[in-house]
């Protein structure tokens, strides 16, 4: 079964056919809600808002273990995460949709795995953090609903809630980053450490500090906007791609 996580702007999936709202206690506490399950022309799907309904929590206090073993536990094979990111690399501005390929973690004090206390340590190959064929199949998904997207772009996870300084957005780009969003890790290495395939929708909301229309600040006003103008687009992609 296809699981969605969205992220700020997609609390919900217009498309889904809902059955039921479940919710799910795991080893790992409380996920970030119910989890919501229906179809999408027939084909199961289950969603779950990973800031929870109300937007109330932020990057840093996401239960990422609880949020991928109860989807995990309750049938889910792969995972498609929906996330607002900032848009580094020059050509990457608000409403770009971009489907990531590679990752650069910059997160700490998160509780990134599930291998310790009495666990038996596992290590997990990582080379490519976004499963290959989910990939593929949401960018043929794009292709086949009319949606632009960029096929590729390295996600610099940062550990928010606060934007970056324009100082820190030029290190990232020094260091190969093209987008900078706050939930990318540990989300994308849980999937792996499961055996969840996990792949990326990522929206760029705003031009990364210190580049283009950011230059003396980030618009939050803009932020918004570009969320509801895009977020339909999404939710096409995803349509497609279930």
């Amino acid at each position: 079964m296809l699981a969605i996580i969205g992220g700020s702007g997609l609390t919900r999936l217009a498309s889904l056919e809902v059955s039921r709202r479940q919710a799910v206690r795991t080893p790992y506490g409380e996920p970030s809600g119910p989890l919501t399950f229906g179809e999408i022309r027939g084909v199961p799907v289950a969603f779950l808002a990973r800031h929870g309904d109300g937007h109330t929590i932020p990057p840093h206090r996401i239960n990422y273990r609880a949020n991928l073993w109860a989807l995990k536990d309750r049938g889910a094979t792969e995972i498609v995460s929906v996330a607002s990111v900032g848009g580094i690399r020059s050509d990457l501005g608000p409403g770009k949709i971009v489907i990531p390929h590679q990752i650069i973690d910059y997160t700490w004090g998160r509780m990134s795995t599930f291998f310790e206390d009495d666990a038996p340590v596992k290590h997990v190959d990582f080379t490519e953090p976004y499963a290959r064929a989910l990939r593929a199949r949401l960018l043929a998904a794009a292709e086949a609903c009319g949606e632009e997207v960029v096929d590729g772009a390295v996600y610099a996870a940062t550990q928010g809630p606060r934007l970056e300084s324009a100082a820190e957005i030029d290190r990232l780009e020094r260091d190969g980053a093209d987008i900078v969003g706050m939930t990318g890790m540990p989300e994308a290495a849980l999937a792996r450490e499961i055996d969840l395939g996990y792949a990326a929708i990522a929206v760029v909301v705003n031009h990364a500090a210190g580049r283009g229309a950011s230059m003396g600040g980030v618009s939050l006003e803009q932020i918004d906007e570009v969320l509801k103008a895009t977020m339909g687009r999404v939710a096409r992609i995803i349509e497609a791609a279930a």
